[in-house]
């Protein structure tokens, strides 16, 4: 069986940090999900399409369809392309922040994601971090995380990551959008946010993304070599 792991858990709960190092520890390529539901959001806003109009993004999608690409930066990770460009840092805008929650929510765009994420995953070793890994992406994958954090410690990393990006940060915006993305990602009708009934749990509050690193990598060396 390929060695598939899958880490999912709410925005900021360091689920993408630890996911990207533990595919370099494990010398597989990681994948990133939800920079896929972010990129069809980045392009939305640009072409003026409505997030909430599925119809419209499924348009859009087949027209600039989304491709994951081995990153010349980084070879352990994919690089995510819509119609051949690479979005990069504006992935992670505050605006595409407020409007992929609701991309992401459509059935059949997340459908369209769902088999690509899974042709990924058959075509050998993977890391993926997303929301649905475990419960619907790859409910057979070996190994499943489910990472949490606290608000206040989530505010904060997203806060420190907009710093160090050179974007303004507004706290209290900032809170309240993780606090509606929290919302609309846990009671969406499909694939809602939650934790597989077998994925280990790890609350990475208080605790560096060292810490969480090397709990995984603990777990997954014992099951290895079993």
């Amino acid at each position: 069986m390929a060695l598939h792991v899958a880490i999912d858990g709410p925005a900021a709960s360091g689920k993408t940090t630890v996911a990207r190092t533990l595919a370099r520890r494990l010398s597989v390529p990681y994948l990133d999900t939800g920079a896929m539901y972010r990129a069809l959001a980045w392009r939305a806003l640009e072409t003026g399409t409505q997030p909430a109009d599925e119809a419209a993004l499924m348009r859009l999608l087949t027209r600039e369809p989304i491709e994951a690409l081995p990153s010349h930066a980084d070879g352990s990770a994919f690089c995510i392309t819509i119609g051949g460009r690479d979005p990069g840092a504006a992935l992670y805008g505050p605006d595409v922040s407020a409007a992929v929650s609701a991309v992401a929510a459509h059935p059949n765009v997340r459908r369209a994601m769902v088999e690509r994420q899974r042709e990924i995953a058959a075509a050998g070793p993977v890391v993926m971090a997303g929301r649905d890994i475990g419960t619907i992406v790859l409910p057979a994958a070996p190994f499943k995380f489910f990472l949490t954090a606290s608000l206040d410690e989530r505010v904060a990393r997203r806060a420190a990551e907009l710093a160090a990006a050179r974007q303004a940060v507004d706290i209290v915006e900032l809170r309240r959008n993780l606090e509606r993305r929290d919302r609309l990602d846990a009671t969406r009708a499909v694939a809602p946010l939650r934790a597989a009934p077998d994925a280990v749990q790890i609350d990475s509050t208080g605790r560096s993304a060292a810490e969480v690193l090397a709990l995984m990598l603990e777990l997954v060396g014992q099951e290895a070599h079993r």
